[in-house]
């Protein structure tokens, strides 16, 4: 049986969805230690402590349970602060490794904080790392001149540290793996592509009209974001857009609405969130769209896939996705898909067949799309149907089994090295 040390440092994978540090990477991590545990792993998931409130060890399937670490206030710190606290943090993980007498035989870093704590670990510990960043430094950097979305170079450093003591590392997309190779250099035979998953059981078609009557819409024609409240993510874009529907169809403007999905920002706060959410709120106003711009805030994942079923499309502008699980997630209900032509959308949206890519971030681009799904029932059918079935690749099983073989071959390789079937971790 492997035990092992799933590292997600500066966010939990139990916390609430929307946030500004929450999204994808935490329904990765919990999905995949659920998935891997019913494989008979034992998974620890480490991560900092930031509510004093919570227990420690929250147990969140047979043989995995997240573990608390106190490091620096139990508050929600920016990454970069985080990284003063990291020797702290590393010796509560092994206090807690101590205390439990385990052992383990790998490390699973998620996103470039926990891959600086891996590379703290390992040489005592001295286990296979296998490394996920989730999103890329220099990627983002790409697009994002200035602001305070865009990312350190002491983040990109630390990328390129971990990328070299990984033994193996998880690209979500040829996209990511082309983009690892070119920007940091690495071995190609380092990267192994395992795209994110989908829940197929929660996320599948509804009826679209039960589900409006569930959230109570008004709107006839539905477009919908779901994301972190960010400019990377390219929401301008949406409402552009949405405005120059409305402009070339004025009759549509009795019958638009356009849903944003996610955030927890304070309405007056003074954090990049609330700013960007009171900037996207300005914008549909000066659009002369804000009667039909609603911002939802942040969903909880049960609730998620009624939001998918009422829209007409969702629409996914953004600037870089390494991956873009909100479009799976889209497309197992049925619903097009109308995404940027960016890392992993460009192969997660199969363009004329479950959705459309947009080449380059023109509004009248977008507009053009959605007008053609909005007027046309069969042409959404048929991309919906195609969707549901391209979504069953992404079933978060199959996804941990090829985690899993991952682990094992890097586990039978140390040992072999070794010259031992069991040797070993010092804690």
């Amino acid at each position: 049986m492997l035990r092992v040390a799933m590292l997600s440092v500066h966010t939990c994978p139990l916390a609430p969805l929307g946030g500004w540090e929450t999204g994808g990477m935490n329904v990765y991590v919990r999905a995949v230690s659920e998935h891997l545990s019913a494989l008979g792993l034992d998974i620890d998931v480490y991560t900092r402590r930031q509510d004093p409130t919570v227990p420690t060890i929250v147990p969140f399937a047979e043989g995995a349970r997240v573990i608390h670490i106190d490091a620096g206030p139990a508050a929600p710190l920016h990454k970069d602060a985080i990284l003063d606290y990291l020797p702290e943090f590393v010796a509560g993980v092994r206090r807690q490794a101590r205390c439990d007498g385990v052992r383990y035989d790998l490390m699973h870093a998620h996103y470039w904080v926990s891959g600086a704590v891996a590379a703290l670990l390992q040489p005592r510990w001295q286990v296979p790392v296998v490394a996920m960043f989730h999103t890329l430094a220099r990627m983002k950097n790409r697009v994002l001149t200035a602001g305070p979305e865009r990312e350190s170079e002491r983040r990109a450093e630390s990328e390129q540290r971990t990328m070299l003591l990984a033994d193996r590392i998880v690209a979500a997309t040829a996209a990511d793996r082309r983009q690892m190779l070119e920007h940091y250099r690495l071995p190609p035979g380092k990267i192994s592509v395992v795209p994110g998953g989908v829940d197929l059981e929660r996320f599948r078609p509804h009826d679209q009209a039960a589900a409006r009557r569930a959230l109570g819409l008004r709107g006839r024609k539905v477009l919908l974001f779901v994301g972190r409240i960010q400019r990377l993510k390219g929401i301008d874009l949406l409402l552009r857009a949405a405005a120059r529907l409305v402009a070339d169809d004025p009759a549509l403007a009795a019958e638009l609405q356009v849903l944003i999905v996610g955030g927890r920002p304070p309405e007056h706060g003074a954090s990049p969130e609330s700013q960007e959410l009171r900037r996207l709120r300005r914008l549909a106003a000066r659009l002369g769209i804000a009667e039909r711009v609603e911002f939802v805030g942040a969903v909880d994942q049960a609730r998620l896939p009624l939001y998918y079923a009422a829209a007409d499309a969702t629409v996914i502008p953004s600037l870089y996705e390494s991956f873009g699980l909100v479009a799976v997630e889209s497309l197992a209900c049925g619903t097009p898909v109308v995404a940027a032509r960016v890392g992993g959308l460009a192969s997660t949206i199969q363009d004329g067949q479950t959705g459309y890519l947009i080449p380059w971030p023109d509004p009248a681009l977008y507009a053009e799309r959605l007008g053609a799904l909005l007027g046309d029932a069969a042409l959404r059918q048929r991309l919906g149907a195609n969707g549901v079935c391209a979504a069953a690749r992404y079933d978060w099983a199959q996804v941990a089994e090829e985690i899993y073989g991952i682990y094992c071959g890097l586990v039978r390789c140390e040992r072999r090295v070794a010259g031992t079937t069991a040797a070993p971790a010092r804690r």
